[in-house]
């Protein structure tokens, strides 16, 4: 590692009945590949946008290259050298791969965009970083990793001499992340600094130099990555031990009923003659490699996408899903992986969030009891110890892991007995994991199932008292959870039959 590029010192950001940050400091080298880690609410997001010129800080100083700066917006922190690759990538999915490269400075031929020259750049950029892209390629028919590797691109056609990456893998598959890495450690080598957002520790030990950790909006402490555990970042982040071990056996009461069955569900080649019971009380871990099917016969299940044959029965009857309403009617609730888009209406608030599938025990003819809502989000907001200054907050103001949080109060006040969680720890912290996986035993304790989809080999293996796997759209494997490893899952998820 290098010399100090980047220095933060006593950051303070107070928000209305929020003091987002508390005197808060980070330190990055030249070199170097710093995580910031923390909690959902722990400053992270908001320290960042204070660096980048988004929020202006109340007290503190930056350095950047040995010099005091203050950036008034995002142009000016980008033409400086900072550049973010957010996980919710920003790209115009009609223009080129070179066109959003370069918009909004494009090269220009007498008064006209030069494309072929953009093309060109782009190659050149593409070649430095051992990319293989087509410049001419429409951005919408990348996959999302392809779209993040042009974000990198693009800041480095910008001459960043710090990259910010926010939870780059979220959406990424293990190849696509192997890649990512690959693009990370050159830039090291570069000599840039990297910041590296991310909940995933076994990404942090594998790809950082050094760890700074957040709680709360405050400043925990700077660790060397080599010299660390992952439980010595747990410690810091949560400040309490969390132990997460396997399950070693079912706990679905011998004889509990089958609540759940579903015969032979097609749509497409996504999912083709899927078959699976649920019974009460049990949670069923839906595990496969990234395009597997398992969200697509969910959302055929839920009646959100249409699907082409199949039988579903509830309690021993055979019921009708064409739509998410049939699905509701039938006591089924859905936990979309994509929350922004399916889960909430991030312009309304927590309260509005909270009841929206509901609205029937809020209502008197068109009227909305606002009392009554704001008393249940409450409740909720306590139970599951959301993060928000109050229930009237707009929920676009809270972080990812506790919108997640208000989607699942959503499906509580509907009283669904069977709710489908699609990657329900995706983009939360391991607190707020721990909070969760409390949450779902708690649940089926108390007589509800659970469908749950993840990515997390160690998280199937640590709820799941049975495990579906999927491979290309078909079923290829179910283990109890007494049977079950790494290895039999990996095995069934690469059996293409």
């Amino acid at each position: 590692m290098g010399d100090v590029i980047l220095k933060m010192s006593g950051i303070d950001k107070t928000f209305p009945g929020v003091h987002a940050l508390k005197e808060v400091n980070l330190e990055v080298r030249k070199g170097e590949v710093h995580a910031l880690m923390g909690e959902n609410g722990a400053g992270k997001s908001t320290l960042m946008k204070v660096l980048t010129g988004i929020y202006a800080k109340d007290k503190g100083r930056i350095f950047f290259e040995a010099k005091e700066v203050e950036f008034g917006n995002p142009a000016e922190a980008q033409n400086a050298g900072i550049a973010i690759v957010h996980q919710e990538l920003n790209m115009m999915q009609q223009l080129t791969v070179a066109q959003n490269i370069f918009i909004g400075r494009e090269f220009m031929k007498s008064k006209l965009i030069d494309d072929s020259k953009m093309n060109e750049e782009a190659r050149k950029l593409f070649e430095k970083l051992n990319i293989n892209i087509d410049p001419e390629e429409t951005m919408g028919n990348l996959t999302v990793g392809k779209q993040q590797m042009c974000e990198i691109a693009k800041a480095i056609s910008r001459d960043a001499k710090i990259i910010v990456f926010d939870e780059p893998s979220a959406a990424l598959t293990e190849t696509e992340i192997g890649e990512l890495f690959k693009i990370i450690r050159d830039l090291r080598e570069k000599q840039l600094g990297i910041v590296y957002i991310s909940h995933r520790m076994d990404e942090i030990k594998v790809i950082t130099d050094r760890v700074t950790v957040m709680r709360d909006g405050e400043y925990v402490g700077t660790l060397i990555t080599q010299d660390c555990t992952k439980d010595d970042i747990i410690q810091m982040m949560v400040g309490r031990a969390i132990y997460e071990a396997p399950k070693e056996k079912s706990n679905v009461p011998k004889g509990a009923p089958v609540v759940l069955r579903v015969d032979n569900l097609n749509m497409g080649k996504m999912v083709q003659n899927v078959s699976f019971e649920l019974r009460k009380g049990e949670i069923l871990g839906f595990s496969g490699l990234m395009g597997a099917g398992r969200t697509e016969t969910a959302r055929a299940l839920f009646g959100a996408d249409k699907k082409d044959s199949g039988d579903i029965y509830v309690n021993g009857k055979k019921v009708a899903i064409n739509s998410p309403q049939d699905a509701v009617n039938a006591g089924i609730g859905y936990l979309s992986e994509d929350r922004k888009r399916f889960g909430v209406v991030l312009d309304n608030t927590v309260a509005v969030n909270t009841t929206m599938a509901s609205l029937e025990k809020f209502t008197s003819g068109l009227l909305v009891n606002a009392r009554k809502e704001k008393r249940v989000a409450k409740h909720y907001a306590r139970k599951l110890k959301t993060k928000t200054p109050d229930v009237d907050t707009a929920i676009m103001n809270l972080s990812g892991g506790n919108q997640q949080k208000v989607v699942i109060a959503k499906w509580l006040v509907r009283d669904c007995d069977i709710l489908i969680f699609d990657e329900p720890t995706r983009g939360i912290d391991v607190g707020a994991k721990s909070e969760l996986y409390q949450l779902m035993n708690e649940l089926v304790e108390q007589g509800k199932s659970i469908i749950m989809i993840s990515s997390e080999l160690t998280e199937i293996l640590r709820m799941s008292d049975r495990i579906v796997v999927m491979c290309e759209g078909k079923k290829t494997g179910e283990l109890s959870i007494e049977e079950a490893s790494q290895e039999r899952i990996m095995n069934a998820a690469t059996l293409r039959n």
